[in-house]
C-alpha cells in the first residue's frame, strides 16, 4: 500500500519530506532505478539522435533535460510544452502518468512515468504494490503517492550531495515561514479595517516592471520522458497538466520478424526531441544546457549472458570431441587456445564454471544451442571449439568493462554522497585550537595578490 504515516511513528503527512536536487548523470539515474527496485535496465547517456547514435542501443525509453524557467511559486514558464498543455488526451487513459507536486522530484517523477509503462521489467514487490495501488488513481493522486512515498523519496535523496539535501530543507523552511509571514500580515490588514486615505499610485515603467519579473524567475532543469507503449509515443511531463501528449503512432510501421513490440518508435520521437531542441537553442540564451539519456538493456547482463552460454556450449563441444577422439584432441586444436582454455572463462567475478544467470529466455536458448552442437558434424567441432573460444575472448573484455564501468560509478556515488562538513568542520577546529590557524590563514592571504584565478571545471546538470 501507499506509505502515508502511521500513529506510531507520528503524525500522518500528506505532503512528505522535500526532494533534493539530482544531477543529470547516466550512472545517478542508473543507481536510481536499482533503488526503485527495477532489475535488467541501465542508463547510458546518447550524445546524438540521429539512428546511428541510437539504434544500436534499442532504447527502451528516454529522458530529456532541458533548462527552464520558474517563477517563485514554482510554475514552468519557457517549455515548448506550453502549447496545448491544458489539452488531455482522451486514449492516454491506460498510460501511467503521475503529475509532479514535489519541487525537485522530476528525476524519480521522469523515471517511474517512463518504467512503469514498460513491459517485460522486472520489479521487486515493494514497486509491484506501488503500481497496483495507483493504477486506477488520476495523475494528481498519483504525483500525491510518489511525493508521500517514503522509500521512493529516500532512494532518491539519497543520491544527492549532502549540501543539497540541506538546501532542499532550509528552502522548505524558508517558504513556510514566508507564507506564514504573509498569512499574519493579510489578517493584521483585515483586522485595521480599509485605510482612511488612499495611498499615491506610483506609475512603473514597462521596463522596470519586465525587469522584475526575470528577478522573480530563477532557471532550473526539468526532466521529461518519452516512452512508446501499444504502438504509440507518448511525452510524459510532469508539470504539464493536461497529462500525457501523443508524439505520433508506430504501429502502421513494418517490423521484421522476432523485432521486440517497441522497435521503431524512435523514428517517431526524434523529430520531438529535435523540434524541442531547436526551440531552446532559439530561445535567445546564452547557456543552453541540455542531455539526453536513454534507458536501455542491463549491458552487464546480456554479456555476462553472453558468456554464460559460452561456457555451456564449450561444455558440449568437449564432450562431443572425447567421444570422437578418445585418445585425445589437444593437439588438434591451436595450443595457445588449448593451454589458456580455463582462464579465458574467468573473470574478476566468475569462474569458469557456469553461473547464474538473466535472460528469461537463457534456457529455450540453450536447449537450440545443444541440439545444434548434437548435430554438428564431426569434422566441424574443433573449428567450432576455437571459434566459441575466441568468442569468450570477446565476452570476457565486455563483461570485465561493465565491472570497470560499475566500480567506477559507485567510486563517483560515494564522493557524491559523502558528508564532508562534519570533517572539514573539526578539522579547521583543531587547526585553530593548536594556533595553526592564523599563520596559515595570513601565509595565504600574502599569496592571494600573486596567484591567477585557476580555471573550474564544467559542472554535471543537475534537475529538478
Amino acid at each position: 500500500m501507499v506509505d502515508v504515516g502511521s500513529s506510531e511513528t507520528g503524525p500522518t503527512d500528506l505532503i512528505g519530506g522535500p526532494f533534493a536536487v539530482i544531477e543529470s548523470d547516466p550512472a545517478v539515474f542508473t543507481t536510481l532505478i536499482r533503488k526503485l527496485g527495477i532489475h535488467g535496465l541501465e542508463v547510458t547517456e546518447i550524445y546524438d539522435i540521429e539512428p546511428w547514435a541510437t539504434d544500436y542501443l534499442n532504447p527502451r525509453g528516454l529522458i530529456f533535460c532541458y533548462p527552464c524557467e520558474v517563477d517563485d511559486d514554482g510554475t514552468e514558464t519557457t517549455s515548448e510544452s506550453q502549447y496545448n498543455r491544458t489539452l488531455c488526451d482522451p486514449d492516454s487513459e491506460h498510460v501511467w502518468y503521475a503529475h509532479q507536486l514535489s519541487s525537485d522530484a522530476c528525476a524519480s517523477q521522469a523515471v517511474l512515468n517512463v518504467v512503469l509503462n514498460l513491459s517485460d521489467v522486472e520489479m521487486e514487490n515493494d514497486l509491484k504494490f506501488f503500481l497496483s495501488d495507483t493504477t486506477g488513481m488520476d495523475p494528481v493522486m498519483k504525483g500525491l503517492a510518489v511525493t508521500n512515498c517514503q522509500w521512493i523519496r529516500e532512494a532518491h535523496n539519497s543520491l544527492a550531495r549532502p549540501a543539497d539535501i540541506r538546501g532542499a530543507q532550509h528552502s522548505v523552511a524558508k517558504s513556510t515561514l514566508e507564507y506564514a509571514k504573509k498569512q499574519r500580515a493579510a489578517a493584521r490588514k483585515e483586522a485595521s479595517g480599509p485605510p482612511a486615505k488612499r495611498r499615491k499610485t506610483v506609475l512603473v515603467s514597462p521596463r522596470k516592471e519586465k525587469e522584475a519579473q526575470t528577478d522573480n524567475m530563477q532557471e532550473s532543469y526539468h526532466f521529461i520522458g518519452y516512452v512508446p507503449r501499444d504502438g504509440r509515443v507518448w511525452e510524459l511531463d510532469s508539470l504539464r497538466p493536461g497529462g500525457p501528449l501523443e508524439v505520433g503512432d508506430f504501429s502502421s510501421n513494418e517490423l521484421t520478424a522476432g523485432a521486440p513490440p517497441h522497435k521503431g518508435w524512435m523514428d517517431i520521437v526524434r523529430p520531438a526531441i529535435k523540434r524541442r531542441m531547436h526551440h531552446l537553442m532559439a530561445s535567445g540564451s546564452e547557456n543552453i544546457s541540455f542531455n539526453l539519456l536513454a534507458i536501455v538493456d542491463d549491458r552487464y547482463e546480456k554479456a555476462s549472458d553472453e558468456l554464460e552460454m559460452l561456457k555451456r556450449e564449450r561444455i558440449q563441444l568437449e564432450r562431443r570431441l572425447n567421444e570422437a577422439f578418445p585418445d585425445g584432441w589437444s593437439e588438434k586444436v591451436q595450443a595457445d587456445l588449448y593451454a589458456s582454455r580455463s582462464s579465458i572463462f574467468e573473470t574478476s567475478a566468475q569462474s569458469q564454471k557456469p553461473g547464474p544467470t538473466f535472460a528469461r529466455n537463457f534456457a529455450s536458448r540453450k536447449l537450440t544451442q545443444d541440439m545444434s552442437v548434437l548435430d554438428m558434424p564431426q569434422r566441424n567441432l574443433v573449428p567450432a571449439w576455437e571459434t566459441c573460444l575466441r568468442a569468450a575472448m570477446s565476452a570476457k573484455v565486455a563483461v570485465e568493462e561493465e565491472l570497470a564501468n560499475a566500480a567506477r560509478a559507485h567510486t563517483e556515488h560515494i564522493n557524491r554522497t559523502f558528508d564532508y562538513e562534519p570533517f572539514i568542520h573539526t578539522f579547521i577546529s583543531q587547526m585553530h585550537n593548536e594556533g595553526l590557524l592564523d599563520p596559515m590563514l595570513s601565509v595565504a592571504g600574502k599569496g592571494t595578490a600573486t596567484e591567477e584565478p585557476k580555471a573550474t571545471r564544467p559542472q554535471k546538470l543537475r534537475a529538478g
